[in-house]
C-alpha cells in the first residue's frame, strides 16, 4: 500500500512533465472498463470514445471541444451526445470538470474514492490532478513536487505548470 500511495503521489508531478503519457491512457481506460463491467453500467462506444479523448492530454477540455471531437470522429453532432457522455462519465468518476476552466479532465485516480484537487497551468491550461487530502499544506507540497508555483487556491490551484514557468523566466533575445 505504501508503494501506491507513493506512486500515486507523484502523478500530478508526472503530468506536468514528460512521461509516458501512453501508460496514463491504458492505466485509465482499463480500469474504466473493469469498473463499468463490474457494476454492470453500459460503456458504450460514445462513453468510451469520450473519455479516451480526455485522455490524449492533461489539458482539460470544454464540452463544445468533446462535441467538436465527436463529431469528426463520426458521433454525431448535437451537444446531448457530449453533455450525455459526459454526465455518465462524471458520474461513474472517470470525468472531473474543472470549474475554473469551465472545462473537463480525466479522473487519474478512477480506482479509487477521492476528493480531487487540481494544479491548473493558466498558461498552457495543463491540469494535473492529485489524490492528497486537499489541505492547503498538502497540497503546497504536491505543487513543489510538480515545480508549479501556486498563485491562488481553492480546490483548484491556478499557477505555472513547470514549462510556463521557465518561459515567462526566460531572458528576452
Amino acid at each position: 500500500m505504501a508503494a501506491a500511495r507513493r506512486t500515486e503521489r507523484t502523478a500530478a508531478a508526472e503530468a506536468m512533465r514528460p512521461h509516458d503519457h501512453g501508460d496514463c491512457i491504458r492505466r485509465v481506460l482499463d480500469e474504466a472498463e473493469r469498473r463499468a463491467a463490474e457494476d454492470k453500467v453500459n460503456f458504450t462506444p460514445v462513453r468510451r470514445h469520450a473519455l479516451e479523448i480526455l485522455l490524449e492530454s492533461h489539458a482539460a477540455m470544454p464540452a463544445y471541444g468533446l462535441l467538436k471531437r465527436l463529431e469528426e470522429d463520426g458521433f454525431g453532432s448535437q451537444p446531448p451526445v457530449a453533455y450525455r457522455a459526459l454526465d455518465f462519465l462524471i458520474e461513474q468518476g472517470f470525468v472531473h470538470r474543472v470549474e475554473r476552466l469551465n472545462a473537463f479532465v480525466a479522473c487519474m485516480y478512477p480506482h479509487e474514492a477521492h476528493t480531487p484537487a487540481f494544479l491548473v497551468c493558466r498558461n498552457c491550461r495543463s491540469v494535473a490532478e492529485t489524490c492528497v487530502s486537499p489541505t492547503p499544506a498538502a497540497l503546497r507540497q504536491e505543487a513543489r513536487a510538480a515545480g508549479f508555483a501556486i498563485e491562488r487556491s481553492m480546490m483548484e490551484a491556478e499557477g505555472l505548470c513547470r514549462d510556463c514557468a521557465r518561459a515567462e523566466d526566460a531572458p528576452c533575445n
